[in-house]
């Protein structure tokens, strides 16, 4: 690591934004996290509380409630949901930052873009779980396709790549530079929108109807259907794990979803708290997905 220290925001103390923090101050890294309402209160008066082999211990945590554009960071992060992202970039645009990380779900960057600029550095978390009663419930993925992903639009390694490299590296969590970021995030979209069917009109499916025949069977078909799209529209699926979906048989993907639905986990990731309160985002991401791919397959790409 260079010999001045890093400055570090996280624009945001959900669950992705708080496991952050918490990894980075673990590690004594300079991290502020930007927080509003009683989630300031909280991380205020009792530091990020977190849950630790059944423990709930606590770390003290630097915070803010506003963001001055002349308080300069290195990064910045951005972990909100997408339906979220544009209002996030819009209170940063004015910020004199250099280098923004979004991460999350997206199709494209056009709007983000608008907003900030080749400030952003687009990016998708390695990372889920759930925060109750002000207690963070959550884990990074522990193999590297499940890890931080982040790169330039433009497919290059720039400095601030591998300057992000590092710091994820100072924190011993897998990342993944990635060439192509944005058919990572489409590929990645065509399979996050299938939640969809885990939703009702006031609240998420129970574990049996998640596990059902009729629902599994919806969620093959699309996750399938979407990754032709991809194809079709002459956008790479990444990684190959997902290019590979397309093929297997129905079956197959089905007796996949049951088996992440054994797991406490996920099935708390799928259908908790936290997945209710992203069914926005789900919903959003489904328009514009479907709608930026039909226009690419209208509109030849050849």
């Amino acid at each position: 690591m260079n010999t001045k220290q890093k400055r570090l925001l996280i624009f945001g103390a959900g669950v992705i934004g708080s496991v952050y923090a918490l990894r980075f101050a673990q590690y004594g890294l300079d991290v502020t996290i930007l927080a509003r309402g009683k989630r300031l209160d909280s991380l205020k008066s009792s530091g990020l509380r977190y849950k630790d082999n059944g423990t709930v211990k606590q770390i003290p945590i630097k915070t803010i409630e506003k963001l001055e554009n002349e308080d300069i960071y290195d990064f910045i992060f951005v972990p909100v949901r997408y339906d979220q992202a544009e209002s996030a970039l819009s209170a940063i645009k004015n910020n004199q930052s250099n280098t923004i990380v979004t991460l999350t779900n997206t199709v494209g960057y056009d709007t983000w873009l608008e907003i900030v600029g080749d400030r952003l550095l687009p990016g998708f978390p390695g990372a889920g779980g759930d925060i109750k009663e002000d207690v963070l419930y959550a884990q990074f993925g522990s193999e590297k396709h499940q890890g931080t992903i982040f790169g330039e639009i433009n497919g290059q390694v720039t400095e601030r790549v591998k300057e992000l490299a590092q710091i994820f590296e100072s924190v011993d969590l897998h990342y993944e530079i990635q060439k192509d970021i944005q058919a990572f995030h489409v590929s990645h979209a065509a399979l996050a929108i299938v939640n969809k069917h885990f939703y009702t009109n006031d609240g998420m499916v129970d574990i049996e109807t998640a596990r059902s025949e009729s629902t599994l069977s919806k969620i093959a078909a699309d996750i399938k259907q979407n990754i032709r799209l991809v194809k079709q529209a002459g956008i790479p699926v990444i990684p190959p794990e997902t290019k590979s979906m397309a093929e297997w048989p129905d079956s197959d993907i089905i007796s996949w979803y049951r088996q992440m639905l054994s797991n406490d986990f996920i099935i708390d990731v799928k259908l908790g708290n936290h997945a209710v309160s992203q069914k926005a985002e789900i919903m959003l991401l489904d328009e514009v997905f479907h709608k930026k791919l039909s226009w690419l397959n209208k509109h030849d790409h050849a």
